[in-house]
């Protein structure tokens, strides 16, 4: 079978959406320099669509036009190398999935250990979070929350006593379990952040947890979250105001 056949016919078992590169054919095919030509004629006459350099996927269209591509797609690369967990999705890209907001951002954050410069994939910008916790497939979801109470100024199409609102509901759903490793990894992030959490924990009814956090803050520094004060009754206790 010809290169071209062959790029052909694996490309048409891809599943639409799905983002390759010519690493995905070259363990098959000798001729590197092939693939790559081959893999740009593609681009070029519209049968597979171009993210970035290098990087390929089927487009999946619909009446409405073409479908977005899932955003762990897009990233995949700079989450997982060689099976290991080094970033995951957060800010822009959970708010929704969190229920903080409605709108979809052509911005995707990602949390790493190590951060590097943003870049551009297409349409998208990819924005890197620094996240000195160590990473694992368990722990993600917390931290996306945390983060998410990090950056609640920044959350769009919302105000930041609906997003309290949100947290509050999403970490009573939380086991104990899970709160009891949120109030740890919590206390790599800012005072700011732990002082919210804590403050949230403490509304419903988690004192326990609350207190843990309370005793990591200085207790004369103030924060600044506009508007929290009219919802939490605890808020002058921690200092936000």
């Amino acid at each position: 079978m010809k290169i071209t056949e062959y790029i052909k016919d694996k490309i048409e078992r891809l599943p639409k959406g799905y983002i390759f590169t010519y690493n995905d054919f070259i363990q098959d095919v000798n001729n590197k320099e092939a693939v790559i030509k081959g893999l740009n004629r593609m681009a070029a006459t519209g049968k597979i669509s171009k993210l970035s350099k290098g990087k390929y996927y089927k487009p999946e269209n619909t009446v409405f036009g073409e479908l977005q591509l899932n955003q762990y797609q897009i990233v995949k690369d700079l989450l997982e190398y060689k099976g290991k967990l080094i970033g995951y999705l957060t800010g822009y890209s959970v708010y929704n999935q969190l229920g903080l907001s409605s709108q979809v951002s052509n911005i995707i954050q990602i949390g790493k250990n190590e951060t590097r410069p943003t870049l551009k994939r297409s349409n998208y910008t990819i924005a890197f979070v620094k996240q000195k916790n160590t990473i694992t497939k368990n722990n993600i979801p917390l931290l996306q929350i945390l983060d998410s109470i990090r950056y609640i100024k920044k959350i769009p199409g919302t105000t930041i006593i609906m997003s309290c609102k949100r947290f509050m509901a999403i970490i009573s759903d939380l086991s104990e379990k899970e709160k009891s490793i949120l109030v740890r990894l919590a206390q790599k992030y800012s005072p700011a952040t732990r002082a919210l959490l804590g403050a949230l924990l403490e509304e419903i009814g988690n004192k326990s947890y609350s207190a843990i956090i309370q005793k990591s803050l200085n207790p004369i520094t103030k924060y600044n979250f506009s508007g929290v004060s009219q919802m939490l009754s605890n808020a002058q206790k921690w200092n936000i105001k």
